[in-house]
């Protein structure tokens, strides 16, 4: 349930910057020839073409849409160019993405908190910039102001005037503004600054918001793309969100939103002024701020993402349906699961605590087929083969809720295992990482040991604190080997 959190007292500046059609840009820097021509990313399959997961502004010209097929595509644009995600264990393989988007957040992280919110997108506060900039070097003060931000788009100023460049120069420099505007026009610069470098460094384009909160940054970002940012005034929240369409508020987009429209006739976020703040439900009060424009979410001084998942769909024919195919599929997706957890570990001391495992299954032949596969969690064990052990134990736990003790008659569209619950090694306990990753060290058992974990009960959800156990497990191992050499 969506909660409101309180306005902070002082002003902000947020900015939310979205990556123009990555995967697109990313095959375009590996291959410069497709710059400029229609092109697609496909995460192939032989049905259809695969699926586009990005289409280029060149291509959406000729009607080419994310949601289609391959060959769809090609009907539509002939002279379209395809170009398959990598491939590796017979799914697609996105490190080359994840990669790139990690050449972005590094420039972009050097201006103020950063979180990295998905693969192509980050939110920013620069409030501590903007104030800097504002003390040190107000824009009105200036001489001249950086040009890619005399080209913003800033909401209730007209983008289409002939002298529309200098009228957003004028809006930058007002001696005249209140200070939330002040601080705006300051992030307005450094979001500016920020997008050139990126462009220079790494060769990609992005897209900005920058307004005082992180909910209208996020909403604005997308309305001038690509290579464009818009500015939210103070003054101009209300007139925005009037008319915005209810779905397309974060939050808003699914069932909650579908209720508000059926049950209450809510079709725009200017409808929802109509709730009032006072003795209401945490969820109204949340409907009233939203309404206003106001949200206190804070930006989460986050590089590094809070999960590492991976999955796999199987559509139609391709469902599985017998459990030796489950495992096949599952051992792949826990290999590279284990990769990229050992390297989250050696390259930035991080060891996740749970292992949770979901899916998605059909019956057949049975009315109730929608009755969703439930997820499992047991606590994480690292090594590749503990961790194919323990999502396939907890495959036939979620099986057998949701099939009983059958063994057939069912069917896997999706499996994903994903590592959570993250945490950082604290200083002062980096031999763990040589613990880890050498077989021979004495402490390797008391670490990672199935042992060392709670046994394993698959009959529900499990919460784990294999985390708290492995550190656990450190101080102790630490603690023996103090006593012993006491002793001696």
């Amino acid at each position: 349930m969506p909660v409101a959190r309180p306005e902070p007292q002082e002003p902000r500046v947020i900015a939310h910057l979205d990556l123009d059609c990555f995967y697109v840009q990313v095959e375009q820097r590996r291959n410069p020839a497709l710059r400029g021509q229609p092109t697609a990313v496909v995460q192939y399959n032989d049905w259809k073409g695969g699926g586009l997961i990005a289409v280029s502004y060149e291509a959406r010209k000729f009607g080419v849409k994310r949601s289609m097929r391959g060959d769809d595509a090609k009907n539509a644009c002939p002279g379209i160019n395809l170009v398959q995600v990598p491939v590796s264990r017979d799914k697609a393989d996105l490190n080359v993405y994840r990669s790139a988007g990690s050449e972005v957040v590094a420039i972009l992280s050097t201006k103020g908190k950063c979180e990295r919110a998905s693969i192509d997108e980050v939110y920013l506060d620069l409030t501590d910039a903007a104030k800097e900039m504002l003390l040190e070097s107000p824009p009105e003060m200036s001489e001249s102001i950086f040009e890619e931000a005399t080209k913003s788009n800033i909401l209730d100023l007209p983008s289409d005037a002939s002298d529309r460049e200098e009228n957003v120069k004028t809006w930058l420099c007002r001696a005249d503004a209140d200070y939330q505007d002040k601080l705006l026009a300051c992030g307005a610069i450094i979001v500016a600054q920020l997008r050139v470098k990126v462009l220079e460094e790494t060769q990609f384009t992005c897209s900005a918001g920058i307004a005082h909160n992180k909910m209208l940054a996020k909403l604005v970002s997308g309305m001038h793309k690509p290579a464009q940012q818009t500015v939210v005034p103070s003054s101009s929240v209300q007139d925005f969100l009037a008319s915005l369409p209810v779905k397309k508020m974060k939050q808003l987009g699914g069932k909650l939103g579908s209720s508000l429209q059926d049950d209450l006739g809510v079709e725009t976020v200017g409808d929802l002024l109509g709730f009032t703040e006072e003795n209401k439900s945490t969820m109204e009060t949340w409907l009233w701020k939203t309404a206003r424009g106001l949200s206190g979410e804070e930006v989460e001084d986050r590089l590094l993402p809070k999960s590492h998942g991976c999955g796999k769909t199987f559509p139609g024919p391709k469902a599985l349906k017998n459990n030796s195919s489950v495992k096949s599929w599952l051992d792949k997706l826990c290999e590279e699961l284990s990769e990229r957890i050992q390297s989250d570990l050696s390259c930035n001391k991080r060891v996740a605590q749970t292992l949770t495992l979901h899916a998605r299954a059909l019956k057949e032949n049975e009315c109730n087929s929608l009755k969703k596969f439930p997820s499992k969690s047991c606590p994480l064990r690292y090594g590749t083969g503990k961790i194919q052990e323990d999502a396939m134990k907890l495959f036939e736990s979620g099986l057998h809720d949701f099939w009983g003790s059958r063994n057939t008659g069912w069917s896997i569209t999706s499996l994903s295992v994903t590592a959570s619950k993250i945490f950082d090694i604290p200083s002062g306990t980096n031999s763990i990482l040589r613990y880890i990753k050498s077989p021979s060290s004495s402490a390797t058992s008391a670490i990672l040991d199935s042992s060392s974990t709670p046994e394993l009960t698959f009959g529900g959800k499990i919460t784990s604190y294999a985390g708290h156990q492995l550190m656990r497990n450190i101080v102790n191992h630490r603690l023996k080997r103090k006593i012993v050499t006491t002793v001696m």
